[in-house]
């Protein structure tokens, strides 16, 4: 399972890297998230500059694919060029967005007439393009799924965990990194929020 976290200039570093980590839990068993980016090097939105692990273009080629914020995701938004190198293929790939990631998705024509989740300061963005935000933390329709709130990137590593390992996986993935007295709770919140979007899941084409 190799999975594209795109990241892009002005990037979260919750977004990117907390559901990278998670994800990478999963390495034993042939899982790896690469940072994908435009350019070699990003900066953060609190100054820190990475170096990417694969292109923009690994997108295509991946197995999933999460699209983390920023402060510069309206730029991104409305930059024809760079969006049709998102080429995305839900029957086949996961796809996560998360806070004003799922402004991209929208523009990708990914999320449709579908309600969705963002973070409060992106909410009024992803209104204007037309999608019907709801109050929660995680939603997913079959293999596209979105998050609201830096802290949900833990529900998206989960919920790929869950759909593509199990749940039994993605308990433990979320358990190892709980904080020490509130495991079981956190487990708790994490499962209940994406299992109720394990159901209708459509299985994803060799």
């Amino acid at each position: 399972m190799q999975i594209a976290v795109l990241t892009f200039d002005g990037f979260n570093e919750l977004d990117s890297f907390v559901a990278a980590a998670i994800l990478n839990r999963m390495k034993p068993k042939g899982w790896a998230a690469h940072i994908a980016s435009p350019t070699p090097e990003v900066r953060s939105m609190g100054g820190v500059v990475v170096q990417r692990q694969r292109p923009l273009d690994f997108a295509r080629e991946a197995d999933a694919v999460i699209i983390g914020s920023g402060i510069k995701t309206r730029e991104i938004a409305a930059d024809g060029d760079l969006l049709s190198r998102i080429a995305l293929d839900p029957s086949r790939q996961l796809i996560g967005a998360q806070c004003s990631g799922t402004l991209l998705l929208a523009k990708l024509g990914l999320i449709g007439d579908l309600p969705a989740c963002t973070d409060l300061m992106s909410k009024p963005w992803v209104i204007e393009a037309g999608v019907d935000v709801l109050d929660a933390p995680f939603v997913a329709h079959g293999n596209v799924a979105t998050a609201g709130g830096c802290l949900a990137s833990q529900y998206l590593a989960a919920w790929m965990i869950a759909r593509q390992a199990s749940v039994a996986d993605a308990e433990e993935a979320i358990r190892y990194v709980a904080p020490v007295g509130e495991k079981d709770e956190y487990v708790a919140r994490a499962l209940g929020a994406v299992t109720p979007f394990l159901t209708d899941a459509e299985p994803l084409a060799a």
